[in-house]
């Protein structure tokens, strides 16, 4: 693959060719060897093709307003939700997502399991305005539409790699604007190997003028892609499988076993053998045969699908894969071993073949239903048919990038493990907060222990609150709003500014609102220290400071009431004066 070089990049390496050039000529002619091979090797560095992402570097201003000031939260009690349904919060982070990813990675360092973000998408049409850089929308006109794009991900990628716990994963919706450059931006961060997927999600169909295109000879785009890499080496970051629905019957499942004689027969005898079944096939005029059976299962025949997927008839279906030499001794009957079916017929005969049990289940479709069903690759189809209700979802309009709630649940369900295992997710690019309603709707749906971070800007957190109240109406969770507030560097007493925020950021780490923990204190000087009442605290915690200058019998007060001393972390104060990197 070649290298992505925009062509203003072109243009200022170009010169910088030239102008070495030039003092290599100075350097010959003053005979100066040193500084001649070291001018040769510039240039040979200059000139050479590397593999990856070359790009112009633009200044971001969100980025320059850090030499002044320094980012914190400031909770807007108002807009608290509390339903007593636990300890834990949720959080919706309010300002631009830098700052939001530099103060978290003060309260969530490796922390982060999950990560999915739908970024702007850079399409550069003034129909659909969706990226804006330094407070203009970047357009088909703009001479570095690309590489303003690529400052504007980077800082944010890299950050939200550190975030991520060892076996985190991070998962990005893009479109074909952007999503080629991406692939190899994420190859640079998270490493070529930790890629574990693209899917390529069917978001739309080819209907109407889409369709007029399409016949005059257009590749009408009808997917797009989530990349999906994983912070360390495990490539099996699909914890659980998606499926798909197969319509019908698989005619290859011919073979039953038969428990009275203890031998496989062929499926078409049982189908006769069986009055309300064989009644079905005449009902319908069809004779007895796989293939009718296949008909049936199509027309959704209750009585055929009722028999065909019980426990009965699905667990001792077979299709043949053929015989089996084993030396194992086996039952007469249905073994398993290592995951395949070895059948041993009474005559001692052994035949392998898969069940038909494991082919049936519920699918993940729009309209799930109990039949046949494929394991899910990475096409993700049927997601065009979401698109109908997608306004509605949520219960608010967003203009750009609201993706369907059920994809963005299967997302979280195939990434995560389930159960009672705590799963922190994040979206720094919230948007309409979907990601949200997806965590909710998985925790009522699986007793889950989910929770989530949702990051958005000004333009969108109204939306983004509005509907986590509504969902809130239908799954009651606890959240709390923080928005981003600043602190100016030249503050008279800058320490103890960031100190009068330490609040927010204790109470972001543990996912919980201080102000119902009884059984938690913060001692941000020694005086608090040494007058605390420790009677109902399990856990203090205290300027790291603070807690070397306790004096013997200060600590041993401490320790004789059981208490956690928990140091804050020098990070919450922004290194005090020197501000975020």
């Amino acid at each position: 693959m070649s290298d992505f070089i925009e062509r203003p990049y072109e243009n200022e390496k170009n010169k910088a060719i030239k102008y070495v050039k030039q003092l290599l000529d100075k350097a010959s002619v003053d005979n100066k060897q040193s500084d001649k091979d070291e001018l040769a090797e510039i240039l040979r560095l200059l000139d050479s093709k590397r593999y990856g992402l070359v790009w112009e570097q633009h200044a971001e201003k969100v980025r320059e307003k850090l030499k002044d000031v320094i980012p914190v939260f400031k909770e807007n009690k108002d807009k608290k939700l509390s339903n007593k349904v636990n300890d834990d919060y949720n959080f919706l982070l309010e300002g631009d997502n830098l700052y939001i990813l530099d103060l978290l990675l003060r309260t969530h360092r490796e922390k982060i399991n999950l990560i999915y973000i739908d970024p702007p998408y850079n399409t550069r049409s003034k129909k659909n305005e969706d990226f804006k850089y330094n407070d203009t929308f970047v357009t088909a006109a703009d001479s570095y539409p690309h590489s303003k794009w690529l400052s504007f991900m980077a800082p944010r990628l890299r950050k939200a790699k550190e975030l991520l716990t060892p076996d985190g994963v991070i998962a990005v919706s893009i479109d074909n604007h952007e999503g080629y450059q991406l692939k190899i931006l994420m190859d640079e961060i998270f490493g070529e190997n930790n890629l574990v997927g693209d899917l390529h999600v069917e978001t739309s169909a080819i209907a109407g003028p889409r369709r007029v295109q399409a016949m005059k000879g257009s590749v009408v785009k009808t997917t797009e892609f989530i990349l999906i890499y994983t912070k360390g080496n495990n490539l099996h970051a699909m914890k659980r499988p998606m499926y798909d629905g197969i319509p019908g019957f698989d005619i290859h499942y011919s073979k039953f076993y038969d428990g009275q004689k203890q031998k496989l027969i062929n499926f078409t005898q049982v189908l006769k053998n069986t009055p309300k079944i064989s009644e079905t096939f005449k009902q319908f005029k069809l004779s007895t045969s796989l293939k009718n059976l296949d008909c049936l299962v199509r027309m959704d025949n209750k009585t055929i699908k009722d028999w065909l997927y019980s426990d009965e008839i699905s667990k001792n279906l077979f299709r043949y894969v053929g015989k089996y030499d084993g030396p194992e001794q086996l039952k007469v009957g249905v073994n398993e071993l290592d995951g395949k079916f070895i059948i041993q017929n009474k005559d001692g005969s052994k035949v392998q073949g898969y069940r038909y049990f494991n082919r049936i289940g519920m699918s993940d479709d729009y309209k799930p239903q109990m039949g046949e069903r494929a394991v899910r690759g990475n096409l993700w189809r049927g997601f065009s048919a979401d698109g109908g209700n997608l306004n509605k979802e949520g219960g608010v309009n967003f203009k750009h990038g609201k993706k369907p709630l059920r994809l963005i649940k299967q997302l979280i369900k195939a990434l995560t493990p389930g159960g009672k295992t705590p799963i922190t997710v994040l979206d720094f690019f919230a948007g309409s907060g979907t990601t949200g309603e997806a965590v909710m709707q998985l925790n009522a749906e699986e007793a889950g222990n989910y929770k989530f971070i949702l990051g958005t800007n000004d333009e969108a957190i109204d939306v983004a609150y509005k509907r986590m109240q509504n969902t809130n109406a239908k799954y009651p969770m606890n959240l709390k709003f923080f928005r981003t507030d600043f602190v100016r560097k030249d503050a008279e007493d800058l320490e103890k500014s960031l100190l009068d925020n330490t609040k927010a950021l204790i109470e972001l780490e543990n996912m919980t609102d201080l102000n119902e923990r009884t059984d938690i204190a913060i001692v941000l000087n020694h005086t608090q220290a040494s007058e605390l009442n420790l009677k109902g605290l399990s856990k203090v915690y205290m300027r790291q400071r603070v807690h070397r200058m306790l004096v013997p019998f200060e600590q041993e007060r401490y320790d004789s009431a059981h208490i956690e001393i928990i140091d804050i972390p020098d990070e919450f104060f922004a290194d005090e004066l020197g501000g975020i990197e």
